[in-house]
Order: structure tokens, then C-alpha cells, then sequence
């Protein structure tokens, strides 16, 4: 256990080390926040005040803030775990894996430790993303979460962290070199803030294309935090009126459908629990052919 304990530390410190890669690690969540700061906030505040005059621009502001960063959130848990995987495939371009493998550390407990370090790196990054999104929130709309729908965000960020941080490790074991990595992690930052309905509403997309997001486990997963994040300031700027609520939930992917589906809480939590276990187990079955050939 000692040896997984110090791989682990080793990939952290060499992750935090690169102050750059922590930098666009976050690239995605800084866009959606600049973009929603400086442009399509105020285009979001105005239509809904259009929508809903009776709502005071406070309380539109404080549903549209707290609606973005539940998505940044989404975000982030995806990004940094991805990132964090820049030590494997340096580690595998430098021809590392012969030097561990000459030393006395099992095969398992090496590629245990690439897993574990990319799914902290994935908790810590996103635990300091909430706290800045709570303060932000707290500090510019007086908006505070509730212990219970805290206590449930942190738990849908955690699995949602764990079972990205086994998919990007599945995904990055067929990289093979620091260019391919760095085209991935651009196209999939790009992509990224579309695919989790964060860039713009999903009821924007056409119904096709709203469809396929839906069914993502990307969107799904910002769906969860987006429902507790909102859960006061929705009815607060709706006036607790029960059909226009649903009805935002539903155009800004606080709710998801695919076909005449809806998608429970449940089936997400289930489909993100299946996810770190199938993928972490192929992560693994990867790695280890990885490492065997590069020995």
C-alpha cells in the first residue's frame, strides 16, 4: 500500500507542478463563466425578464448564476480528470514504465496509483471550484444552498468525478504520444461545454441534437447538480408557478428527456456507478498491456 501511496503522491505533485496544465485544466469552466459574465448572461436576464416581469432582476440574475456554475461544475469534473492523465502519457513518450518495472513495484499497484491520483486530482480541483462557486454566489446574489442539497451536490460531483476520471483513463491508454493527448484534451474542451449543456440551454438545440445530448452522461451528470443549485432560485423568479418551473427545467437542462423518457435521478446515479467500474476495469486491462509493451 505504501508503493500506491507514493506513486499517487508522485503524480500529484508533478500535476500540480505544471502550473500551465492546472491552468487549462480549468479552460472549459473559465470559458462558460466569461462567456455568461461578459455576453450571454445579460441576453439570458433579459429574455427571462421578458418571460417573467413579475421576477425582479435579482432573482433572475441569481437562477441564471446559479444555473451556470452548476454547469461549470459539470465541467470541471470532466476536464481535470482528463488533465490529470498527462502523467501516464509522459510517464509512457519518456519510457518511465522500464524504470518502474526494474524496481520493485507490482504492476498493479503503479497503474492503481495513475487511476487514484487521476481521480483526486479530479476531487480536489472540482471541491475548489464549488467553494469558489458558493462564495461567488453567496457574495454577488446572497444565494446560499441548503446542508441537504450541499451534502447531495458533493455527492454527485464525487461520483461524477470518480467515473471520469476511469473513463478518461480508459480513453487516454490508447494515446500514445503529447501531441495526440494535447488534440484530445482540445477537442474534448471545445466540444465539452455543447455536449453538457452548459455553452447554451439544451432546449436551444434541435430536437435531434437535444435528444443525443440528453442521453449523455455528461449532461446527465450537470443535470444533477443543476437541480440542487437551482432548487430556490427557480421557484423564487418563477414565482412558484408548477408549470412554468417545469418548463425551464426542462428547456435549461435542469430536467433531461430522450424520446418520452424522462431520465431519473436514479438511472443517472446508476449509469455514473457502472461507469467508474466498467471503465476503470478496462482502464486497467489497457494499462497493463500498455505498460508490458513498453517494458
Amino acid at each position: 500500500m505504501n508503493a500506491v501511496l507514493d506513486i499517487t503522491t508522485r503524480n500529484l505533485r508533478l500535476f500540480f507542478r505544471d502550473r500551465l496544465g492546472v491552468f487549462f485544466s480549468l479552460l472549459s469552466a473559465l470559458v462558460v463563466f466569461l462567456l455568461y459574465t461578459l455576453f450571454l448572461g445579460n441576453l439570458q436576464t433579459e429574455g427571462l425578464g421578458e418571460s417573467f416581469p413579475q421576477a425582479s432582476s435579482g432573482e433572475i440574475k441569481a437562477f441564471v448564476d446559479s444555473w451556470m456554475f452548476a454547469g461549470i461544475l459539470g465541467i470541471t469534473s470532466i476536464t481535470t480528470a482528463l488533465a490529470a492523465m498527462t502523467v501516464f502519457v509522459d510517464d509512457s513518450g519518456s519510457g518511465r514504465f522500464r524504470d518502474f518495472l526494474v524496481s520493485p513495484i507490482q504492476r498493479g499497484k503503479l497503474i492503481l496509483g495513475y487511476l487514484l491520483s487521476a481521480t483526486l486530482i479530479s476531487l480536489i480541483m472540482t471541491g475548489l471550484m464549488l467553494a469558489v462557486s458558493l462564495v461567488y454566489l453567496y457574495a454577488v446574489n446572497g444565494v446560499t444552498l441548503g446542508a441537504a442539497e450541499l451534502l447531495r451536490t458533493c455527492g454527485y460531483l464525487a461520483l461524477s468525478c470518480v467515473a471520469f476520471a476511469a473513463l478518461s483513463a480508459f480513453v487516454v491508454s490508447f494515446i500514445r504520444t503529447a501531441g495526440a493527448y494535447s488534440a484530445l484534451s482540445t477537442i474534448v474542451g471545445t466540444v465539452l461545454g455543447f455536449l453538457a449543456g452548459s455553452y447554451i440551454p439544451v432546449g436551444s438545440f434541435p430536437d435531434g441534437v437535444r435528444t443525443f445530448v440528453s442521453a449523455l452522461p455528461f449532461m446527465q451528470s450537470s443535470m444533477l447538480v443543476r437541480q440542487e443549485m437551482t432548487a430556490d432560485t427557480l421557484p423564487a423568479m418563477t414565482g412558484g408557478q408548477p408549470a412554468a418551473t417545469a418548463e425551464l427545467q426542462d428547456v435549461f437542462g435542469i430536467t433531461a428527456e430522450v424520446g418520452d423518457w424522462q431520465v431519473g435521478t436514479g438511472y443517472v446515479l446508476f449509469s455514473l456507478a457502472a461507469m467508474a467500474v466498467v471503465f476503470t476495469v478496462l482502464a486497467t486491462v489497457r494499462i497493463s498491456r500498455r505498460i508490458h509493451v513498453r517494458a
